[in-house]
């Protein structure tokens, strides 16, 4: 079996192999600003979901909808896969890329899980009423999970073409930076569902 495939490259060593190169730092540089942008990009949705959270104009409210044990299981999968990604890291650490597959391929699995659940939430909440365009509850509603929810069917699909790139390039120099940096979005994706899952979930359930 080749150097390759067993995830060991002469160009990497164990520890910080994302770091090997002036290009891979920064990617790291461009990263943390794109994650600049989403953040005000996600803070600009929270501020309008709360401004619009009680014009519900007839429609159904949140605290009408709101199933706290889907959505507490929908968090679980999400914070799970949290951590199985910091799982595959550490495989990127120590160079063992079966270690670092088996759990990104985990991950993957957990955020198909979770986008399922999110699409039978919705499902349920249009046939009790709750369209798009019901109220501006709704609006600002499905416009932040739903950016939220488009995120980590992004992330999905980036992890899963790292891996199946992975089989033949292995861990080197240029892939490692791309496997951390798609682990730092998935936590980025999960830290943003927590704070969903307070503002917009906790909070409708207990009502205003």
């Amino acid at each position: 079996m080749s150097a390759v495939e067993h995830g060991h490259h002469n160009d990497v060593s164990p520890g910080h192999p994302e770091l090997t190169t002036l290009e891979g730092r920064n990617k790291f540089v461009g990263f943390w600003l794109f994650l600049g942008g989403e953040t005000v990009l996600f803070g600009t949705l929270f501020s309008t979901f709360i401004a619009l959270r009680n014009h519900v104009a007839g429609g159904p409210s949140g605290k009408d909808l709101f199933s706290l044990n889907l959505t507490f299981l929908s968090t679980i999968i999400l914070l799970t896969s949290s951590l199985t990604s910091v799982f595959a890291i550490l495989g990127l650490k120590e160079l063992n890329v079966r270690k670092m597959r088996f759990w990104f391929w985990i991950t993957v699995i957990l955020g198909l899980c979770f986008l399922g659940l999110e699409i039978k939430e919705f499902t349920e909440y249009l046939d009790k009423g709750l369209g798009y365009k019901t109220s501006a509850f709704s609006s600002s509603f499905y416009t932040l999970v739903g950016t939220h929810g488009g995120h980590v069917l992004f992330g999905v699909l980036w992890i899963s073409t790292l891996m199946v790139a992975s089989y033949k390039k292995g861990i080197t120099a240029i892939t490692a930076p791309k496997y951390y940096i798609a682990a730092l979005y998935w936590h980025f994706i999960d830290v943003v569902w927590v704070f969903i899952f307070t503002v917009v979930y906790l909070l409708g359930i207990v009502g205003s």
